[in-house]
């Protein structure tokens, strides 16, 4: 049974197909290429075109919403923490400058007019991936399908994630190994020690041999990490 929506909305999903509780779940969290190779879509730098961003057209917030609207300060955070853009408030000041920007074009001027012309593709690549991140809130997603897979999973049950650069790698290994985002939320026994609701499988993260990647060069940036759900142990 095929059910459409997001992965964040998992519980809502298996409920609307009269699912209660699952032994696998497999979480491919990359985007689409079909849409990142639209140019009309706005996610590339490389085609001018209408500035969206929008994996679901049906929403209302579009890059050109955050970009437009949001407070200089405000847009150079969503840089600096998706994008990992150092020069993230140069880059916002620009952009602000220029406003209003509605397209693809518009937005690379702002940001090459900010930065050294060696770093231009760097950043550009940063911002976009900034953007598209925030306006699909897809961090979010990401967190909420984990904790909502804890909840559904029997134990004994396998989780696998297939993630595609470090702010999602970075969150999936974090809950892995203790259930949380938050160190300081991790559930401990009488004697300090952290019980952790998953097992890690994978010991480091899996990636594409040079084979697969040969085939399909997208594959390059894919990290695989798998984790079994366990048996919790109350103290007497």
């Amino acid at each position: 049974q095929t059910v459409r929506g997001t992965f964040g909305d998992l519980n809502d999903l298996l409920d609307r197909a009269g699912v209660d509780t699952i032994d696998g779940i497999l979480l491919d969290i990359g985007v689409s290429s079909h849409q990142l190779d639209d140019g009309q879509r706005g996610f590339s730098y490389r085609a001018d075109a209408p500035l969206d961003m929008r994996m679901d057209q049906r929403q209302d917030v579009s890059a050109a919403t955050l970009v437009n609207e949001y407070e200089q300060d405000d847009l150079a955070d969503v840089i600096y923490q998706y994008g990992e853009e150092r020069r993230s408030r140069h880059i916002a000041r620009s952009i602000v400058a220029r406003r209003p920007i509605r397209t693809t074009g518009e937005l690379g001027y702002a940001i090459r007019a900010s930065v050294p012309n060696r770093e231009e593709t760097k950043s550009l690549a940063r911002v976009f991936q900034a953007l598209r991140i925030a306006v699909n809130d897809e961090l979010g997603a990401l967190e909420r399908a984990l904790e909502q897979s804890l909840e559904r999973l029997n134990e004994g049950g396998r989780i696998v994630v297939l993630s595609y650069h470090s702010l999602e790698d970075r969150r999936v290994k974090r809950f892995f190994r203790s259930g949380t985002f938050d160190d300081a939320d991790v559930p401990r026994d009488m004697y300090g020690n952290a019980i952790a609701p998953l097992r890690p499988i994978t010991t480091r993260a899996v990636t594409a041999s040079d084979e697969e990647i040969a085939r399909n060069p997208r594959a390059r940036s894919a990290r695989l990490r798998a984790a079994e759900k366990v048996t919790l142990l109350t103290n007497a």
